[in-house]
């Protein structure tokens, strides 16, 4: 039986330790490559074929949802199993709408994410026993996150970088754009969601999980510890 591929998307070095270690300690599982962005996450996912992309939420460039929809866009058959470092219900709604079948927290990842792969492996779906009942009949697909419908991808790609503390003529380069363009969405941003400064457009990011803090100890943490010393997150905000 050929081995399960296993990509690991995170944009902490030590982080991606710990789930490669955690990971290779399964006979016939394979860690077939990492990323360190969401953008690589998309790439690296079409070049490596993975059956598993064990995904961070809170990536740079390209949060983990959008990174998702592409991935699964691109390859149906390829699973998404996301991690994050707290629990929300609205976050577990809106990896179910963009098609993933898992979301563990970080720290529970010691016991936690070998159940994950395993359960996706057999093509079922893992979430912990709160955010399952919470989601109900989401788990069947039956719907679709709002609160970021109201932004096109374009702007939530603006949204996240400013969020990271770009500036505009930063974001136009990152995504190709014009200044004026960039400027354009930003101002469209702004408008569509009632915000007045950017303070207030890094709140909505972080809210709406389109930016999220990372503690990268967490991980390397559950590799020795099994999961039993969770940390709290520190918010990243732009200086």
């Amino acid at each position: 039986m050929p081995n399960l591929r296993i990509l690991i998307a995170d944009d902490h070095e030590i982080v991606r330790q710990g789930l490669r270690s955690l990971l290779q300690s399964r006979p016939g599982w394979e860690v077939c490559g990492e990323a360190s962005d969401g953008w690589e996450a998309v790439k690296k996912a079409s070049e490596l074929h993975p059956d598993i992309v064990a995904l961070d939420v809170g990536m740079p460039n390209l949060n983990g949802l959008d990174a998702a929809r592409q991935i699964i866009k691109n390859d149906p058959r390829q699973k998404v199993l996301f991690l994050t470092i707290y629990e929300s219900e609205q976050l577990a709604r809106s990896v179910v709408a963009v098609g993933a079948k898992g979301l563990i927290l970080k720290s529970d990842a010691g016991k936690d994410l070998i159940n994950a792969v395993d359960a996706l492996q057999r093509n079922g779906t893992f979430f912990n026993s709160r955010m399952a009942q919470a989601l109900g009949s989401d788990l069947r697909g039956t719907h679709r996150s709002q609160d970021k419908d109201v932004l096109t991808r374009r702007e939530r790609q603006v949204v996240q970088l400013l969020a990271e503390g770009k500036s505009t003529k930063e974001v136009a380069t990152v995504l190709d754009l014009s200044v004026k363009t960039a400027e354009t969405h930003r101002s469209n941003i702004m408008s569509k969601l009632g915000l007045h400064s950017v303070s207030e457009l890094v709140l909505y990011a972080v809210r709406n999980n389109i930016v999220q803090a990372i503690n990268p100890e967490s991980l390397a943490g559950a590799a020795a510890t099994s999961g039993n010393g969770e940390t709290t997150p520190v918010p990243h905000l732009p200086e």
